[in-house]
């Protein structure tokens, strides 16, 4: 008897996607669909540590921008037009010099209050050809000492590490740290007291590794403790001890899923590990939350637009 033809992961990856975001998000999906379609964009995220200071310039003239003090920029203008929109609000219910002083006093406060984006480290920076450019960032070089300049991905994976919002001595954990850009960008702030980074998967950890000893003097990797410890059993090794605890849990991971056959999730022979993503998910999250001491902060955060595998999780 003839067999049926195989579908491919990737085909039943944007079936499935077509069927519930297309119902989550209504008519922003077809452009969010095009969006996983096309070939994915990286962001170049400068190494602190290596010697290259020329390498701004090098971009910038290539017409790459930083996008994380663009959007603080864009932020803080923001909150400028919602101070001006409510002061004309409040000019138009009151009357005379009371309208004017209500006025003044709404942009002094606009004025004087920090930024949206006030948790933004300056020493995080991240170059990104805008959008329609399709503009490849070179290799990254390595200086003198043997330090690569820039480390490339997707510029979206910083947000996390920037909500995290590490002050100086903060004893940090990345639950699931491999492959390494989170970590890494971690101590791109340079405030990590103590940075435990964790991954239950060994030949993922050797990649962290490996980019450890690329981008980071030894100095520095000291302070960095890697483990590949069950993530979901944390507590039982070093509970309530952290400052900052940065959940980014394994997910669908929706471009790779529907772009990659290798590794996929939506391959048939992975459809129950799939199905109970979220009650990992929820797991690792409890053990994030039990690692950390009173009023630390925690961040979860998955590369997928799943409600079952975000806010259902939180929630």
């Amino acid at each position: 008897a003839a067999t049926a033809p195989r579908v491919p992961s990737t085909r039943l990856a944007l079936h499935h996607f077509d069927t519930s975001y297309s119902l989550h998000l209504g008519p922003l999906w077809p452009s969010v669909r095009a969006g996983l379609l096309c070939e994915q964009k990286y962001g170049a995220l400068l190494n602190n540590f290596a010697a290259a200071g020329h390498v701004p310039q090098e971009l910038e003239l290539l017409n790459a921008t930083e996008f994380i003090s663009e959007a603080s920029q864009k932020a803080q203008q923001w909150q400028r037009g919602a101070a001006l929109g409510e002061a004309a609000r409040g000019c138009q219910e009151g009357s005379g010099e009371g309208r004017t002083v209500m006025q003044a006093e709404m942009m002094t406060q606009a004025e004087m209050s920090p930024p949206l984006c006030a948790s933004i480290s300056s020493k995080i920076k991240c170059y990104t050809f805008p959008r329609g450019d399709i503009t490849r960032f070179r290799p990254a070089w390595p200086d003198s000492l043997g330090l690569l300049d820039y480390y490339l991905m997707d510029a979206a994976s910083l947000l996390p590490v920037l909500a995290l919002n590490v002050q100086p001595g903060d004893s940090v954990l990345d639950l699931c740290a491999a492959p390494g850009g989170k970590t890494l960008a971690l101590l791109q702030t340079g405030f990590c007291g103590h940075l435990a980074a964790n991954d239950v998967s060994i030949s993922r950890t050797k990649r962290l590794y490996q980019i450890l000893h690329s981008y980071v003097p030894k100095e520095i990797r000291d302070t960095v403790s890697v483990t590949s410890y069950d993530g979901r059993d944390w507590d039982q090794v070093k509970g309530g001890t952290f400052h900052k605890v940065l959940v980014d849990v394994p997910c669908t991971t929706d471009r790779h899923s529907v772009m990659e056959e290798d590794n996929n999730i939506f391959h048939r022979r992975r459809t129950k590990e799939r199905q109970m993503l979220p009650m990992l998910q929820l797991q690792l999250l409890m053990a994030g939350i039990l690692a950390a001491r009173p009023g630390a902060e925690v961040v979860y955060c998955t590369c997928s637009l799943s409600p079952l595998q975000n806010e259902c999780v939180v929630e």
